[in-house]
């Protein structure tokens, strides 16, 4: 009897899935450069960290996207220091095209946010990022089990495996309800959980 072989983990997916729109990693590098010179590797792993380490691009994007920078007269390259490592920074002609990219990128959200149902926009990135850093992971957690889950053989998933799932589903709605219904109402106190 064939069998399908199991779906490849999440991370798998978040790697090779489209993590960012286009023209994200052409506005980020052009942010970064503002605030300081840096080089393509430092912008690799300063994007990797400010993504939670959800996303790295690629030396593959990176470097063509400088040059195509650099052609452009966006960015420039610096004198190579001491240590021999190429650092580019952003060109008036740079400064002046992030402030349209910026006010392009605002309206387009704007426009989104109009468009997206309530749920989406509490996390679309730039809508209150710091305050949803503590239910990411959790998140995230929780798709991973529900991936998990799917990949249990049919004849192993038990009736009462299922109904666990559900009641445990069904209390964690009515509490996260309970809390935005709390919350709507301006009542602060700490709920337990």
């Amino acid at each position: 009897m064939f069998r399908y072989p199991p779906p490849p983990p999440l991370r798998h997916w978040m790697r090779h899935t489209a993590c960012a729109p286009k023209g994200f990693l052409r506005y980020h590098v052009l942010k970064l450069l503002e605030e300081k010179p840096m080089s393509g590797s430092e912008i690799m792993e300063e994007v990797k960290k400010e993504t939670g380490g959800r996303w790295k691009p690629s030396p593959g994007s990176i470097y063509p996207l400088l040059a195509w920078l650099q052609d452009n007269g966006y960015v420039k390259e610096l004198p190579k220091e001491e240590t021999g490592i190429k650092r580019y920074t952003i060109t008036e002609q740079g400064e002046r095209f992030f402030e349209e990219q910026t006010k392009l990128r605002e309206d387009l959200q704007k426009r989104l946010e109009l468009f997206a149902p309530p749920f989406i926009k509490g996390f679309w990135p730039g809508f209150y990022p710091e305050r949803i850093a503590e239910i990411r992971e959790p998140i995230k957690r929780l798709v991973k089990a529900f991936i998990d889950l799917g990949t249990v053989p049919k004849e192993k998933l038990t009736e009462q495996t299922l109904k666990e799932v559900g009641r445990i589903l069904n209390t964690t709605a009515e509490r996260i309800e309970e809390i935005s219904r709390k919350s709507k109402e301006g009542k602060n106190k700490r709920l337990k959980i």
